[in-house]
């Protein structure tokens, strides 16, 4: 049975963290394809998955947000989208259980739809099948996290949508204009709503770019603008460079100190980005009164 997000949603459920930067701590080495260690190293890929369960995540996502041709295609690996997309999910869902949810991560291609660098119907193509190795895979529902272009979530949207008969969340990364609501195109969180209930999406929401304080404005517009279920998954903080690495400085009790006035801006699946762990998934918990 499909998962019904409006009723998952109806109560505050808590996402998981980074997938990137605890690969990395399992010996990830830079510059490597994440993707790729869902054929190469999937033992460590569900040491992930599964910290973040033992954390207490009601959902977890898969390692494939970069996961479509394009972007594997700069490491030599275009031709194998669907396999690692199946993988990763097939990953999580061994690590999730029978009540923990899989959302299947789905990333933009790096091309940028108002240049024309690649006609519509290719992107589509790479997004559906992103979608349909994911639902294989045992995904319950697919996030399209992490766009920046309007137009390029539009594509993925309705490709995923023509696809599979999956839930799908679409989430988009604010963090530009004078108050940092608006994406780096100049989307605003109106026009993500309206676009996703125009499309048929279960879902809506942020993720990445900020930490959680600017998301609670964030999350406040696209409540008063749609009724769909909203997704909150901030940066632990801007990003800072500290000797030669890039951290992110908010520690968990921090971080989890703005779950309340997200819950109260109207989010209701709420995880954390770049920078957050598991000891970030226990502090919402804990914030949560779990």
């Amino acid at each position: 049975m499909a998962l019904d997000l409006s009723a998952y949603a109806r109560d505050v459920r808590v996402l998981d963290g980074a997938w990137g930067t605890e690969l990395h701590a399992r010996g990830l080495p830079e510059g490597t394809c994440p993707e790729l260690w869902n054929a190469q190293a999937p033992e460590a890929v569900e040491a992930v998955a599964r910290s973040y369960v033992d954390a207490g995540s009601d959902a977890i996502l898969t390692n494939t947000f970069g996961g479509n041709r394009f972007l594997l295609a700069r490491h030599g690996l275009g031709d194998r989208a669907a396999e690692l997309c199946q993988r990763g999910a097939q990953i999580s869902r061994a690590a999730a259980g029978a009540d923990v949810k899989v959302f299947g991560s789905i990333g933009p291609t790096g091309r940028i739809v108002m240049m024309a660098e690649v006609p519509e119907d290719e992107l589509g193509g790479a997004f559906a099948e992103a979608a349909e190795a994911l639902a294989r895979g045992g995904a319950d529902a697919l996030v399209l996290e992490t766009f920046n272009e309007l137009d390029e979530l539009a594509i993925a949207l309705r490709a995923a949508r023509a696809a599979v008969e999956l839930p799908i969340v679409c989430s988009m990364t604010f963090s530009a204009g004078p108050d940092g609501t608006r994406t780096m195109m100049g989307n605003s969180p109106s026009e993500l709503a309206a676009l996703a209930e125009r499309h048929g999406a279960a879902g809506v929401g942020a993720n990445c770019g900020v930490g959680p304080e600017n998301y609670v404005a964030v999350a406040a517009m696209l409540r008063d603008a749609t009724d769909l279920p909203i997704w909150i998954k901030a940066n632990a903080g801007l990003p800072e460079i500290r000797d030669g690495r890039t951290v992110f400085p908010m520690a968990p009790g921090e971080f989890a100190s703005h779950v309340g006035d997200l819950v109260a801006a109207g989010a209701r699946l709420v995880g954390g980005c770049c920078g957050t762990g598991p000891d970030y998934v226990r502090a919402i918990r804990a914030a949560l009164g779990r």
